[in-house]
């Protein structure tokens, strides 16, 4: 029986934090092992902001060491840059003309992205579009997603039905995947807002790379909220119930078991045990990085892989899509 095909993607800005790897590298690590796995680092989403080309290059270079650092499998699952694939940008054209301009305006992401902005590019707009087509090119059969993505896969289900009523069945209707265990880490310093690999105050996250003296300052100076006693309650004690989230999702131990393994004692006993265990889980990720970071001509290698493999696969969806919506076909 053939395996489903799950796929994922984050976009090379930023610094990859433990948010990330909590909420999506952790558990890409698992699925690999049941499914037909296609990891994207979707760069052309990356330029719907100003980038500085040489650090978006080294940042994408990155990226692929530290998913494979994360105990990806190169060899197993394709790892692909997204603008390798020529067939993302043109699956996206004919996709927006099956958009309407009101569903792109009702995005939620858009309207937080593009409210401090005075000149609004047409990218940050149509952005879920090209979301779209890196899901339906490769036949997607379940999507990651966290609550701040569900609106995209619900425009790109929207979309594929839209294509698939207007002609005949084409684009597999993408599911969510929720992982049971899903967690939603928040910044340390703020904890009423989600932690971002983007965040201009580096003491708002913990990064993949950072050394465990660093790590252990940031939880240091986290946020915890007044009072002594060690309670998870996200309405009264967000600072400290983010933390408890960061302890149980690297750990696997119940709030209740958190709760009174600390009971009694102070919250600074908590922050120390907690940063030891950032430290444990992060640190062999960091050394397998340092060591992958160094061979270029390898992670090039996998890049190439992870391209001619995707492309053979979305050369079926767009030689169909381009036959349906009657482009000529050109000689071989």
């Amino acid at each position: 029986m053939d395996k489903k095909t799950i796929l994922s993607g984050i976009q090379p800005s930023g610094n990859l934090c433990i948010g990330n790897y909590i909420g999506a590298l952790k558990h890409w690590n698992k699925l690999q092992k049941d499914y037909e796995s296609i990891f994207l680092v979707v760069d052309m989403h990356a330029i719907t902001t100003n980038q500085v080309p040489s650090e978006l290059r080294k940042r994408c270079l990155s990226f692929v060491a530290q998913y494979i650092a994360c105990g990806i499998n190169p060899e197993k699952n394709d790892i692909i840059i997204q603008s390798h694939n020529s067939h993302h940008a043109e699956l996206m054209w004919i996709l927006s003309c099956f958009t309407y301009q009101g569903e792109l305006s009702r995005m939620t992401q858009y309207k937080s992205k593009s409210k401090n902005l005075k000149n609004i590019n047409t990218g940050l707009f149509t952005y879920p579009i090209l979301m779209a087509a890196d899901i339906l090119l490769y036949q997607a059969d379940l999507v990651p997603v966290g609550s701040d993505q569900k609106q995209h896969l619900e425009l790109s289900r929207d979309i594929a039905q839209r294509f698939n009523k207007h002609y005949t069945d084409t684009f597999k209707i993408p599911e969510p995947f929720i992982p049971k265990n899903g967690s939603r880490i928040m910044s340390l310093q703020n904890p009423n807002n989600k932690m971002s690999k983007s965040d201009s105050n580096s003491n708002n996250i913990i990064s993949l790379l950072d050394d465990p003296n660093l790590i252990r300052k940031k939880i240091n100076r986290a946020v915890t909220d007044s009072g002594s006693e060690l309670t998870f309650d996200k309405k009264n004690k967000p600072g400290l119930s983010n933390l408890i989230t960061i302890y149980k999702a690297l750990t696997s131990d119940s709030i209740d078991v958190i709760e009174k393994r600390f009971l009694g004692k102070m919250y600074s006993h908590f922050k120390s045990d907690l940063a030891d265990i950032i430290i444990e889980t992060l640190s062999p990720i960091r050394d397998e990085y340092n060591m992958l970071i160094k061979d270029k001509d390898y992670l090039m290698k996998i890049l190439a892989k992870g391209s001619n493999n995707g492309f053979r696969k979305s050369r079926n969806t767009i030689s169909k899509v381009y036959r349906k919506v009657g482009f000529l076909p050109k000689l071989k």
